[in-house]
């Protein structure tokens, strides 16, 4: 990479650091905590959107905004649910931007308690991109292979929280937990991690735990 590729990459990941912010910050003064979801394709963000919205509806509101390459079946997977979703198709752009978020934002509705953001998937290109989240939440599935937080480091250190996926595969597959556990916590010690299922619904209710703590707590450092 030489050098005008260094200043124009800076450029493009200071302006969306900008739009990134005062997304966050419109966010916070609506009251709605914003988590951002990364992953391998396949990883399983949109079943375990299905399974929040499920548990979620007699507890808060929440909206989902989707982020794929082309069409719109995730969306219409959590509309399903009876959750607003917006779908922004990237036309080949292997990742969202602040900028995308901010044209949707203004139909979101104002009362909602959580806003989810599927990204691309990819762990690559998303990790350099923030897009107003509060929590940044790296998914790993079981038949991915638990050697992937050495081989896509940035999309681990970049993260809150890591979600094991698909757990109920784990006596079918080579996948060792303790193994990804630890090599992730070596790339970034403050990682909570949480071993899930959507199938049978291991570890769901302590995720929901933690996402409704943290916005308890942005709700009252906003009071």
């Amino acid at each position: 990479m030489n050098k005008k590729e260094v200043i124009v990459l800076q450029d493009l990941l200071g302006t969306n650091k900008k739009i990134a912010a005062e997304i966050r910050g419109e966010l916070e003064r609506r009251g709605i905590l914003a988590v951002n979801l990364l992953s391998s394709p396949g990883a399983g963000k949109t079943a375990l959107l299905e399974q929040i919205a499920m548990r979620l509806k007699t507890r808060a509101k929440m909206a989902v905004i989707e982020g794929d390459i082309e069409t719109e079946l995730d969306a219409e997977r959590i509309r399903a649910k009876g959750v607003p979703a917006w779908q922004i198709t990237t036309g080949g752009a292997c990742h969202l931007e602040a900028k995308m978020i901010a044209k949707v934002l203004p139909g979101v509705d104002p009362d909602i308690d959580f806003l989810f953001i599927e990204n691309v998937g990819n762990l690559v290109c998303p990790a350099s991109y923030e897009l107003g989240e509060h929590l940044r939440c790296v998914l790993l599935s079981t038949p991915e292979g638990d050697d992937k937080p050495k081989k896509y480091p940035k999309a681990f250190t970049t993260s809150d929280l890591l979600v094991l996926t698909k757990a109920d595969l784990l006596p079918h597959l080579p996948f060792d937990v303790e193994k990804a556990k630890t090599e992730a916590l070596e790339l970034n010690p403050k990682l909570k991690i949480f071993v899930t299922s959507a199938v049978t619904g291991q570890g769901l209710d302590e995720l929901l735990d933690y996402f409704w703590a943290m916005h308890q707590e942005l709700q009252s450092s906003h009071a």
